[in-house]
Formats: structure tokens, C-alpha cells, sequence
């Protein structure tokens, strides 16, 4: 992939992948470094004339009336960051770290941060060159800002604290940026501050559990067309006229996947006339639940495209024009309430994403409701217990998301001697998204593969072309089961398979 130039107005969580994951080179934009340099020639003057300006010649918080000499301010940089390095817990994961390495990167790409070009060039030099910061998870409430796990990233920039070695070790950062020959940063006035306060912490796990969720939501739809069609089920349901006489976006998209997974299927055709008039909700009301799942996917999605490219550190500088000298503005925006509700939302639809998979699971193991396939899709039954044990391990992932899908947004609790007294506790909400995220797709995965045996008990009739694509990328990695055998594997195999889109891509 060419270099990504960032600029502060145009990332995309698509190119907070390609770096965080994939890898791709990061640069400053040439419009981007001569915006920055403006926003920093505003922070000089103040301090050269030795003016009044919040956490650039004052402490913070609630030490912001505490004046700050000029030749004190290098210290006060390294002490802010020292101070605020109090992370606990496990750290977040590599693709995490380095997702907030690019978010921070970016949002003081703006000019508004009055920063040096050097601060925003060590960031993508860490990037380049594999340097990942040790950043524990647990710390943040939110505002102002990820203020703990960005310390731990800025204590890496200055030569201090830990990073991560190649195999995930814990080493220090004056081992790591020697070996990648890197110098550690020299941070000026306002530096300290524009690297720690801002929502890169909770935004980076949110905007890869997004993209993850996004995956999600049209496996579930592949997965979903699979067990209605092994139940037996009617696409009537789908026809596309209900779906325009409540016309949400999301719920017309999966309606049409469904129709397109059905589409062909000598299963469906072999009893289109046997009486039954409708299913069950978890496979007649799939479009309402997925499609609601889609919309809030949407939602989410354009407050974090909107916060990846904000300013959301303060003080906010703003350089001369229009009569203005340039102007030093305190303000908020590193409060993490418009990414905290979006972080909850998600992890609410997810948990509905989730319930709904394990409700069809049940209809495909339960002989009471499963039309005729062997109980627990046991060949031999009785002998052999087949799926009976996959749906409770299912049962207990979607209980665990019903506590965790519990809203961290609703809660706040006074910081910083009464200062910081209202906080978004977003980083909870990220780091409980993210356990979301897995749990789902693995109760996916048990359904996808319950399913895939049901429809091999149906053989010789076979389910629609997109079903088979989907069964044939399920058997690549886990074969039919015809006796009893330890199944974890096969559910980490297709796990993987959902998280890579490979369910997900038979639908297109």
C-alpha cells in the first residue's frame, strides 16, 4: 500500500485498520505540517511574552491557577506525563495501541493542538518502525479524555516507561527505540497535555470493534439464511413489499440477503407447499433484529468517522486571521460522552445480534422444534450428544453480553478534586465492546456450524448457491461430524473464519 498522509480532516476507520493491522506507512500532509506549524507559532509567543494560558504556562486541572515559569515548562512536559502514567490491568492489545498512535497522530494533525511537527512525526515514526508502547487498559474515565493510556504512549515518545517486543513481551523503551533507532522526544510547552488529553484510548478499541461488528452483522446473515433453510423455514417473511411498508435501511438490506441466500434452494422448493404459515421469530423476524443491528451500526459509525477527525485536546489554538493575533481557547472536547453512548449502543445491538443466533441454535438442537433432524444433530443420538453442550456454551456467551451490554455511559463519578466532576467512562464501554465483539462471534460460529450439519441431514437436497459457498467455507476448516468429537477447535477455526469475511463475503 502507497503511504497514508494524514491531515486531520479525511481518516477513515478502513485506514485505521490498514495501519493498525496491516501495517501501512504513515506521513504528515505537506498542508497538514504548515497548519501545525501556524497553531505552534501561536504557543511560542504566549510563552515568549510570558502571558496567562491554560497547561501551556499554568499546571491543570484543578492546578490551573499555578503559574509556570519558562524555563520550568520542559519539566512540567516530562512531570504531566510521568504523573499521569498510572494505567493498571492488561495492556491493551497491539492493534489497539497502534490504532491510538494513528487517532492522536491525526487529531493534532488539525493545527489545532500546538504542537511541534517533531511530536506528530514521532507518532509515525513508531508506526513505521514497529514500536508499540506497553498501554495497560484500565485507568480512563473518560475525560479529560484517555488521559492514563495516552501518558503510557507518551511515556514511550520521551524515552520512558515500556513497550511491547515482537512476541507481545514487556521491554524497556530505551531498549526498543535503540533498536529502532529512534531518538526519544524533547516535548515543549503544550506538548504534554495535546499528547494525553483526548479520546484516542476508547476510540481506538471502538473504531476496530466497529469495523469487527460491521463484519458481523453479514456473516449473521449468511449464517441466519443457513439455519432458516435447514428448519425448513419460509421466505414469504422476506418478501420485499413488507419490508418497503417499514422502510429502515438495515432491515430492507437483510431482507434482500435472505432472499438472496434462499434464492435456488431445493430445500425451500421441497416444501413451499406443505401448509405451514409462518416461523418462529428468530427466523421470521430476522431483518427487524439484524436490520436494527445495521441502522446502529450506521450510527456509530458517524460519530467515530466525525471524532477521528476532531481537534478533542484543550487548550484548542487557533491561529491569526481575520484581524485575530491568534487565539488560546479552553474548552471540552476531550469529553468522551458523544463516544461513550455510541461505544454502549453497539454493545447493546451486538448482544441482540448474539441472543437471536443462540435462539436459532436452539430450534436447530432441540428435537421439540428442530422439523424433523436428529436430536441435538446427533447421528445417533443417545450415543453420541452431538450439539447439546455447543448450545449451552452459546447460552452462557449471550448471558455474559446481557451483563456487559449494561451501559458505562449512564455511570460518572468526580475526579480531580471536584474539577473533573462529570466523565463519560468511555474506555469501560470500549474495552466492554470489545468482549462483546468476541463472545458474538463465537456464538456465531457455534450456529454456523450447527447449521452446516443440519443441512448435510438433508442431503440429497441442497440449499441455494450462496448457502453452499457458505457451507463449503465452513467445511475448509471443520468437517461434518459423524460421531462425537472435541469441538473448541472447530469453533476458534470458524471464528476466525467469520472475523476474516469469509462468511460474510458470500453475500456479495
Amino acid at each position: 500500500m502507497k503511504a497514508l498522509h494524514i491531515n486531520g480532516n479525511d481518516l477513515t476507520p478502513e485506514n485505521v485498520r490498514e495501519v493498525a493491522v496491516e501495517r501501512r506507512t504513515v506521513l504528515l500532509a505537506p498542508d497538514a505540517r504548515e497548519a501545525v506549524r501556524r497553531a505552534r507559532a501561536v504557543v511560542d509567543a504566549l510563552v515568549a511574552g510570558d502571558k496567562v494560558s491554560y497547561a501551556i504556562t499554568t499546571g491543570v486541572g484543578k492546578l490551573s491557577d499555578v503559574r509556570i515559569a519558562g524555563d520550568q515548562i520542559r519539566e512540567m512536559q516530562v512531570n504531566l506525563v510521568r504523573s499521569h502514567a498510572v494505567g493498571v490491568g492488561e495492556p491493551l492489545g497491539v492493534a489497539d495501541v497502534r490504532a491510538m498512535m494513528l487517532l492522536r497522530a491525526n487529531s493534532l494533525s488539525k493545527g489545532h493542538s500546538g504542537v511541534r511537527t517533531e511530536a506528530i512525526d514521532m507518532l509515525c515514526e513508531f508506526l513505521d518502525r514497529g514500536v508499540t508502547p506497553f498501554v495497560p487498559s484500565q485507568g480512563s474515565v473518560g475525560a479529560s479524555g484517555d488521559l492514563a493510556p495516552l501518558a503510557h504512549l507518551a511515556l514511550a515518545l520521551i524515552g520512558e516507561g515500556e513497550c511491547l517486543d515482537a512476541h507481545g513481551g514487556r521491554i524497556p523503551t530505551a531498549d526498543a527505540l535503540r533498536h529502532a533507532q529512534i531518538k526519544p522526544l524533547v516535548l515543549e510547552a503544550k506538548e504534554a497535555v495535546s499528547l494525553i488529553n483526548g479520546t484516542q484510548g476508547m476510540l481506538a478499541v471502538g473504531v476496530l470493534a466497529l469495523l469487527d461488528a460491521e463484519i458481523l452483522v453479514d456473516s449473521a446473515d449468511a449464517i441466519g439464511g443457513l439455519t432458516l433453510d435447514a428448519l425448513r423455514g419460509t421466505d414469504v417473511a422476506f418478501d420485499e413489499r413488507i419490508h418497503r411498508a417499514r422502510p429502515h435501511r438495515g432491515q430492507m438490506k437483510t431482507a434482500e440477503n435472505l432472499r438472496r441466500m434462499i434464492e435456488g434452494s431445493q430445500i425451500r422448493e421441497s416444501h413451499r407447499d406443505c401448509g405451514k404459515v409462518q416461523d418462529a421469530y428468530s427466523l421470521r423476524c430476522i431483518p427487524q433484529v439484524h436490520g436494527a443491528v445495521r441502522d446502529t451500526l450506521s450510527h456509530c459509525r458517524e460519530v467515530m468517522e466525525t471524532e477521528i477527525n476532531s481537534a478533542v485536546d484543550n487548550p484548542l489554538v487557533f491561529p491569526a486571521g481575520s484581524g485575530s493575533e491568534g487565539d488560546v481557547l479552553s474548552g471540552g472536547n476531550f469529553h468522551g460522552e458523544p463516544v461513550a453512548f455510541a461505544l454502549d449502543f453497539l454493545g447493546i445491538a451486538l448482544c441482540a445480534l448474539a441472543g437471536i443466533s443462540e435462539r436459532r441454535l436452539e430450534r436447530l438442537v432441540n428435537p421439540a422444534l428442530n422439523e424433523g433432524l436428529p436430536p441435538f444433530l446427533a447421528p445417533g443420538a443417545g450415543m453420541h450428544s452431538g450439539f447439546m453442550m455447543p448450545q449451552v456454551t452459546a447460552a452462557a456467551l449471550v448471558s455474559e453480553n446481557k451483563v456487559l451490554a449494561h451501559p458505562a455511559s449512564a455511570d460518572s463519578i468526580t475526579t480531580s478534586g471536584n474539577k473533573e466532576d462529570f466523565v463519560s467512562m468511555g474506555m469501560t464501554a470500549a474495552l466492554k465492546l470489545k468482549r462483546i465483539v468476541e463472545n458474538t462471534r463465537n456464538a456465531m460460529a457455534i450456529e454456523a456450524m450447527a447449521a452446516a450439519q443440519a443441512l448435510d441431514f438433508l442431503a440429497p437436497l441442497k440449499t441455494g448457491k450462496r448457502g453452499l459457498a457458505a457451507c463449503a467455507a465452513i467445511r475448509s476448516v471443520c468437517p461434518t461430524m459423524d460421531r462425537d468429537r472435541v469441538m473448541y477447535m472447530d469453533f476458534a477455526r470458524i471464528a476466525k473464519l467469520i472475523a476474516d469475511g469469509k462468511l460474510a463475503e458470500v453475500l456479495q
